[in-house]
């Protein structure tokens, strides 16, 4: 089971990707085999908030479209093992799913999930682990259309 604790501070009409991350949140934690309680914070931005944070925590002076801030240990909050917090740009969200042709939602979805990967210590830092976690991020978005 997780737990999302849902912030959308860019437009209402984006609440409703609160729902459709707990589904990919718990495909997630199927595919993975994790049975443990979750947490996990989402907030939707804009460009100017993301590039601040990247700017101040990354020391990368532009907007990204995700930033995880993963917990180094297991952090346990009332049972719940806390993943972390996970950023979206939907500013560049949107320029991605144009860029790429598809919806802003599979763009927003591929965010979410990337992001989740992170909290639960996943990394794209070689060439081998940026595969496993495209690879996966496509199983569970396969999971998730079906």
């Amino acid at each position: 089971m997780i737990e999302i604790n849902f912030m959308n501070y860019y437009a209402k009409k984006y609440d409703e990707y609160e729902s459709t991350y707990h589904k990919l949140a718990q495909i997630v934690l199927s595919e993975l085999n994790l049975n443990e309680d979750y947490e996990i914070s989402v907030t939707l931005v804009d460009n100017k908030t993301i590039h601040k944070m990247n700017k101040e925590y990354r020391f990368k002076d532009y907007p990204t479209d995700v930033i995880t801030f993963e917990n180094d240990i297991e952090y346990y909050y009332e049972d719940n093992i806390d993943l972390g917090d996970i950023f979206i740009s939907v500013d560049k969200a949107l320029e991605q799913a144009k860029e790429y042709q598809h919806s802003i939602e599979r763009e927003l979805s591929f965010l979410f999930v990337h992001g989740m990967l992170h909290g639960l210590g996943y990394d794209h830092l070689t060439t081998d682990t940026e595969k496993e976690m495209i690879a996966l991020q496509e199983v569970i978005l396969s999971a998730y259309k079906n």
